[in-house]
């Protein structure tokens, strides 16, 4: 039982580590998140809350991030992280476009945050 539980914590641990599995506290009536290799997609009704997860960009060259969020009511925000949890880049709707060079090596993170939000967005990158 043991060695399953390792094995379970050690798959999770690795699906997390290549933006597979997702860190997230939500409260909403419907909530879908697609993560993708260049986007990420999130269908949302009367959500609120934040989801995490890790970025995967593989090439180190300047990225220009696009957030186009068409929300009935609420707001949404997402924010790049550095491996210290460091904000590098904050996109929403009054500021939906952005560029930053990343290191391909370094490990970052797609923090989604919503407020009482309804529509759809997606991050394109």
């Amino acid at each position: 039982m043991v060695i399953l539980f390792a094995a379970l914590a050690v798959l999770i641990y690795l699906l997390y580590r290549q933006g597979f599995a997702v860190t997230e506290s939500v409260t909403a009536v419907l909530f879908v998140f697609q993560p993708g290799k260049q986007s990420d997609r999130a269908s949302l009704d009367s959500c609120t809350g934040w989801m995490r997860h890790a970025g995967r960009f593989r090439d180190s060259r300047v990225y220009a991030f696009s957030l186009d969020c068409r929300l009935s009511k609420g707001s949404a925000e997402v924010l790049l992280l550095d491996r210290q949890k460091q904000e590098l880049l904050r996109l929403n709707q009054d500021r939906s476009t952005g560029e930053i060079e990343l290191d391909g090596s370094s490990r970052y993170y797609l923090r989604w945050e919503f407020r009482n939000a309804t529509g759809k967005c997606e991050l394109r990158w």
